[in-house]
């Protein structure tokens, strides 16, 4: 028996689904899922997004903001589903649209087994027929982890929203695996639909009277849908690989509906076929039947593939089977904090059971034992033993609490105080560490600060909590500038990050530009003679040292050369040249290291008495700052090798902005899909905010690395820019 025959034969609390809502912002994915955390019973009444009522945006910055910022999960219970055997659990996992929170929809794909991608019908008629960047770039990271995934068209009811359309248009944009299973039955002129025709059953779903009730389609209405009809079992049937039933129906053999609902599984399984289904969430259409897809249609647990599973010492385990009985591995998906509960993790069960007030192994985030991307041997980079707290079952910021979790489950687990986002639960005696799902790179930095001297304590343990959350923020200090550098994923994110600041630390937090790390050097050979003589009454200072510099090649970092001849400066106190001149170039001529010079020491003069080694190390600090000055000083600035990856579309676009910053092509090639990736070398001054404007210049489907790559000689305007800003900080 296959898995999937297994599966179907599983009853009662076996049947999970994990469903993640995947969408642009606006679409209505809170919606949705409030209206089917409603539908199951879970609520009373449904929530409003301008009130801030809804279930799944529950922090206090969604309420203000009127929009999902995090992560959030409802558990919820559809009981009554047809061929169902039992009550079957649904696990709703919300996502922000917004592209700067794509590492809350990355740990949202990676706890799921199946995507809504929820689309609305208006936002194709606004953008002239065509589906916007931004959201085919959340289709491209469905399909980049072979999500399989259903179409959900909200919007319907409104005055410009053309459900036909929409599916159209999605069809362009997705390919032709996208095909309703309903379409919207017609109403009266300018009234929003209320019923819906099963293209499979051939059957009126009503709800004109408040109340679903069923019929079978007229024959009118039998005619219409035929052509569309047989476009859609003959897609199942063919995604679902079934051969034998394909030459059948070609050849014109009637096809029964449980068998093609049974393809249908398979088909969505597979991840080529994407049913789309219209939905009114206000009004509750098409919530019983989006119902049915998820428990009929999308895959159970055990048939997505688990993540590889690797030892704490990075060695391969056995892979996962996904089974309640064999040995523990879960994952937190999400961290939270709760000011009366504590820290809360959102955790996803791969194989065995949890049990509360148990220990747990911690092992913490991958990382390659040497660094580079062809060794593939991994590691954990913490390991502990902790207690699990209590084991809730999550329906937004409400935990109703349970005795156990088992394969499959995704649940909220209290008081983990050392897992983080992204950790790998086990069982103390038999660690594991589960591969890492891929996180975005922040590439937006910002200089902060505690306003306050007192808060920086609070900063600090703010910052590090922050960061146990959230792995798309990094923190580190720039030892060129001093400066404490937040990268972020743009500035929709750093607006809600200084917001939890402000609300649980209680701090307020200066932003302020960043400043790129300018180095100096020379422009040529020359001269200097440190004079350090003193005389205060006692024991007095005297030295004298004299030396010539010139540049290096880029790159040839620092060289001394000692060329003393007939003991003009004794040896003891060469060392203290050298250490004065390492200090003097550390610190610069204009504030900044010099890089890239040869010193060579060619005379100078000692006292028998006055003479030391704090004496020799200024005289050589102040040899260098005359040479210096007299062979001139050339700004250096850093030079960072980037990659852009556009649609061909914006290619020309991006060319042009390249120039316009200073920046030097080195190739463009070819990057599939209709994508290009352009090589180039850019001044890291210019491309500071790159991540912002990369978003407007390629309509949100633009991707980039950076790397730093040497620092080069910075043009005149430039210089004067860097002074200016400097003088201003």
């Amino acid at each position: 028996m296959s898995v999937h025959d297994a599966v179907r034969s599983r009853a009662g609390d076996d049947q999970v689904r994990n469903v993640v809502l995947v969408g642009p912002g606006g679409a209505g994915k809170t919606l949705l899922a409030e209206a089917a955390v409603l539908a199951t019973g879970a609520l009373t009444r449904l929530g409003s997004i301008e009130n801030g009522t809804t279930v799944c945006d529950f922090e206090d910055v969604e309420r203000r903001l009127g929009r999902s910022v995090s992560l959030s999960v409802a558990s919820i219970v559809a009981t009554g589903v047809p061929e169902m055997t039992g009550p079957v659990r649904i696990n709703l996992v919300d996502t922000p649209g917004h592209a700067d929170f794509v590492g809350e929809l990355r740990a949202g794909l990676r706890a799921a087994d199946a995507a809504l991608f929820v689309v609305s019908a208006t936002d194709t008629a606004a953008a002239g027929g065509v589906i916007d960047g931004a959201t085919r770039m959340l289709w491209t990271e469905c399909a980049a982890v072979g999500m399989p995934r259903a179409v959900v068209v909200t919007h319907i009811d409104q005055p410009r929203g053309d459900f036909a359309a929409a599916v159209e248009n999605c069809q362009l944009a997705f390919g032709d695996g996208v095909h309703p299973l309903y379409l919207p039955e017609d109403s009266a002129i300018g009234a929003p639909p209320t019923a819906l025709v099963g293209l499979l059953s051939q059957t009126v779903y009503d709800l004109s009277s408040g109340t679903r009730t069923a019929r079978p389609a007229d024959e009118a209405r039998r005619k219409a849908i035929a052509t569309t009809r047989d476009a859609l079992i003959e897609a199942v049937i063919t995604e679902s690989e079934d051969d034998g039933l394909l030459e059948r129906y070609l050849a014109g053999e009637q096809v029964g509906f449980d068998t093609v609902v049974d393809d249908l599984e398979k088909a969505v399984a597979h991840g080529n076929f994407h049913p789309v289904i219209p939905c009114i969430p206000t009004t509750g259409l098409g919530l019983a039947e989006l119902i049915e897809v998820i428990c009929r249609g999308f895959p159970h647990p055990e048939e997505h593939v688990l993540p590889p599973v690797y030892t704490p010492a990075g060695a391969p385990r056995p892979a996962l089977t996904g089974e309640a009985d064999g040995p523990l591995v879960a994952e937190v998906v999400k961290t939270t904090t709760d000011p009366y509960v504590g820290r809360i993790s959102i955790v996803r069960v791969f194989s065995g059971t949890l049990l509360p007030d148990v220990p747990v192994h911690v092992s913490g985030h991958f990382a390659r034992f040497s660094g580079h991307p062809e060794d593939e041997s991994w590691h954990a980079e913490h390991d502990l033993d902790e207690r699990a707290g209590a084991i809730s079952r999550p329906v937004g910021a409400t935990l109703t609490g349970v005795g156990r979790a088992v394969a499959g489950d995704i649940v909220s687990i209290a008081r983990l105080a050392h897992a983080e986002t992204g950790d790998t639960l086990s069982d103390p005696a038999d660690p594991a560490v589960l591969a890492p799902w891929v996180m975005p790179e922040p590439l937006l930095p910002v200089a902060i600060a505690a306003r306050s001297s007192s808060d920086e304590d609070k900063l600090v343990q703010g910052l590090a909590r922050l960061q146990a959350e959230d792995p798309t923020v990094r923190v580190e200090v720039n030892p060129a500038t001093g400066q404490l550098i937040m990268w972020t994923m743009g500035e929709q994110q750093l607006e809600v990050l200084l917001d939890r600041f402000r609300t649980r630390s209680g701090i307020e937090v200066a932003v302020s530009g960043v400043r790129v790390a300018i180095r100096e050097t020379l422009k040529g050979p020359g001269a200097g003679l440190g004079r350090h003589v003193k005389q205060s009454g006692g024991h007095g200072q005297y030295a004298v040292a004299q030396i010539e510099v010139e540049p290096l090649p880029e790159g040839g970092g620092f060289e001394f050369v000692d060329k003393v001849v007939g003991g003009a400066v004794p040896r003891q106190f060469i060392p203290s040249v050298e250490k004065g001149v390492r200090s003097q170039l550390d610190k610069g001529v204009n504030g900044h290291p010099m890089v890239d010079v040869r010193v060579t020491l060619v005379g100078g003069k000692a006292h028998s008495v006055d003479s030391s080694d704090a004496a020799f190390q200024m005289a050589g600090s102040l040899a260098l700052r005359e040479a210096a000055s007299a062979a001139g000083v050339q700004v250096l600035e850093p030079m960072d090798a980037v990659t852009i990856t556009v649609d061909d579309e914006y290619v020309g676009a991006v060319l042009a902005d390249l120039a316009a910053k200073r920046g030097r092509v080195r190739g463009t090639e070819a990057a599939g899909d209709g994508r290009s990736s352009v090589q180039a070398e850019v001044p890291e001054l210019e491309f500071i905010r790159y991540a912002i404007e990369l978003r407007s210049l390629a309509h949100g489907t633009g991707t980039y690395s950076r790397q730093y790559l040497r620092h080069s000689p910075a043009p005149d305007h430039v210089v004067g820019r860097l002074r200016a800003e400097e003088e201003h900080a």
